[in-house]
Parts: C-alpha cells; sequence; structure tokens
C-alpha cells in the first residue's frame, strides 16, 4: 500500500497572516513540519495556494504543489494535489501545517487503520485524563467523538458526548472515557476524490465540523486511539511557545 502525506499550507489566516512561513528557531514552521514527516510516507508534499510558501518548500529540497486558492477546506486542497502529483498512492495522509511537533507514531498509528481493507478515513482521537479539570472536556474549541466497537466514528461534537445521566459533570471523567478528536486524517485516494464532490450537510452547517458531511453521507472513519497530544499553532503568541520548546529541546 502506498501512502502520499500532503501538507496543505495557505500563506492567508485571520489570526496569524504568513502562518507556514513563521520562524521557529531558524527554520519556517512548514520546513519543521515537513522534516517531521518526510520518510514516513513514500511521498511527501506540501499543497499551497502562494507563491512565496511555494519557493520556501523548494528552497530547503522540499516537494510542493501550487493549488486553487477558493478551497474551503484542506480536504479539498489535499485532492486538488493528489491529481497533480505523479504517481499511484492509495491512501492519502492530511497533515496539519500548523504542528511542527507532530509525532512520527501518530502518522504510524494512522497508517495502521488502513491494515483493515475496509477502512475509507481514518483519524486519531486520544483519551482525556480523568483528572483534567471538567472546563477542559466542555470546552466547545475541542471536539469530541464518540466510536463504535469497532473503533469507527459514531458522531463528533463540540458538545460534551455522551451524557452522563444521573451523575454530577464534574464526575463524569472518572465514570467514561471521553474522547477528544486529534485532526488529522487519512483518506483511501478514491474515497478522498469522492467526499470533495459532497454538498456541506445540515449537521456539518450546525458543528461546523466536516467530517460530520462525511458520516452523514454514509462513510465510515476509523480512529487510531493515541496517548500523545499535538500542539498546533494558531497565534503568534502560540508560536513563541513554540520556539520556546525547540530551544529546550535543542539548547
Amino acid at each position: 500500500m502506498k501512502f502520499l502525506g500532503i501538507i496543505p499550507a495557505r500563506y492567508a489566516s485571520t489570526r496569524f497572516p504568513g502562518k507556514p512561513l513563521a520562524d521557529i528557531a531558524g527554520k519556517p514552521m512548514i520546513q519543521r513540519v515537513y522534516e517531521r514527516v518526510a520518510g514516513l510516507a513514500d511521498e511527501v508534499c506540501v499543497a499551497t495556494d502562494d507563491d512565496r510558501i511555494f519557493q520556501t518548500v523548494c528552497n530547503f529540497g522540499g516537494k510542493a504543489v501550487m493549488t486553487s486558492p477558493d478551497h474551503r477546506s484542506g480536504t479539498d486542497r489535499c485532492y486538488e494535489a493528489l491529481t497533480k502529483t505523479k504517481g499511484i498512492f492509495d491512501v492519502v495522509i492530511n497533515i496539519q501545517g500548523d504542528e511542527p511537533f507532530i509525532k512520527p507514531s501518530q502518522i504510524e498509528l494512522l497508517k495502521d487503520c488502513f491494515e483493515d481493507g475496509k477502512t475509507q478515513i481514518a483519524t486519531l482521537v486520544k483519551p482525556f485524563p480523568d483528572d483534567v479539570h471538567f472546563d477542559v472536556l466542555f470546552s466547545p474549541n475541542t471536539p469530541k467523538v464518540i466510536l463504535n466497537k469497532n473503533r469507527e466514528a459514531i458522531y463528533f461534537s463540540r458538545s460534551v458526548i455522551p451524557y452522563i445521566r444521573g451523575e454530577h459533570h464534574t464526575e463524569w471523567l472518572k465514570l467514561f472515557t471521553f474522547y477528544k478528536h486529534i485532526g488529522i486524517y487519512a483518506y483511501k485516494s478514491d474515497v478522498l476524490g469522492e467526499i470533495t464532490t459532497l454538498p456541506q450537510s445540515p449537521l456539518e452547517l450546525a458543528e461546523s465540523l466536516e467530517q460530520l458531511r462525511w458520516i452523514e453521507n454514509g462513510y465510515s472513519i476509523k480512529a487510531g486511539i493515541t496517548d500523545e497530544e499535538t500542539t498546533g499553532i494558531d497565534t503568534p503568541e502560540d508560536l513563541e511557545k513554540a520556539v520556546g520548546q525547540i530551544n529546550g529541546l535543542t539548547g
């Protein structure tokens, strides 16, 4: 089975314009991400809509593909990049371009989901620790997911799912294993082509979670369970923390 890793990277960002080119201890963020995942797939490339990002990737020796600036999501950008990439790949891994500390083991766990030939789409989930403050569980910025016995997603929500009836919410984490969604995906190549043609669905619009569109249309999402956290960079303040983390690792 051949895997193509694609890193969608846009220059425009409401909270952090130019984020992929932000310097992290002497290297642009997009290079940090690329180097973390290079070698974990049969091929890795950056899919961008900006010539500055394209040239930066080429300059450090990476592969890049120019894509349309009009895509609604990284999923759509990944499909265009797939169609422009030479070679035949069974699975496309959508790697977040703002996670310079992504763990190689998480990519491997995602790939392992496709050992089951029926897997169409795969993602990762992480159990909430039972000692975390319940406010973390209740945050709408942290999507939750529930799984069936085959480790397939039943539903994703910004609300807490499931509801523990008859127990005070401050005790819920001690009574049930809640899963946080880690927003990295992999898709069978043909499935990726299919889901990019789907119109937005009612649940997706309600929760602002594109994976609900796939579930509503009958696609299954296999979940790999990880105990490792990911660290995304959404703001300049997050960048300062990332620089400190890099300096701590290299100091």
